[in-house]
Formats: structure tokens, sequence, C-alpha cells
């Protein structure tokens, strides 16, 4: 089934060597097997496993929406 995903996965980094600071974001979209759209998170310390979120939205629409506000979010907050 074909969820016309048009959304690259994302990865941006965040650094800042006066604060030791060494951050990765990245975000991507996953069609589930019953039709929604998962947007999936990872985010941690460069070098480390980090952490993973997943949430899951009834439409590509709905995720892609999703998706586009935490880039925006994290682009604000310094990740490029």
């Amino acid at each position: 089934m074909s969820h016309g995903l048009d959304f690259e996965p994302l990865s941006m980094t965040r650094r800042d060597p006066d604060l030791n600071m060494a951050r990765f974001y990245a975000i991507a979209l996953q069609p589930t097997l019953f039709g929604e759209v998962s947007v999936m998170r990872f985010w941690g310390r460069i070098g480390t496993r980090g952490q993973a979120m997943l949430q899951t939205f009834p439409s590509f629409t709905v995720a892609m929406r999703q998706a586009v506000a935490v880039e925006r979010r994290k682009r604000l907050r310094g990740y490029r």
C-alpha cells in the first residue's frame, strides 16, 4: 500500500563547544500495517545510542504536520 511518503528522513545536529554540547535529532515517517503513519524521533548526545519516541497518526497528512512542527521547533533551538 502506497502512502505517497515524500518526507525524507531528517537528521540535525546542535553543537556548542563552550557548553560541551554535541547533540543529534532525527525524524522519520514510517507507514504501519494498519494504514496509519508513525513519526519516529531519535535524539541524544552524539556518540551515544540516545533515546527514541514513536507516535502514530491516522493519516500521512497529520503525521507530516507533526513532523514539520517538530523540525521547526528544533531549528528554532539551534539544530542544523
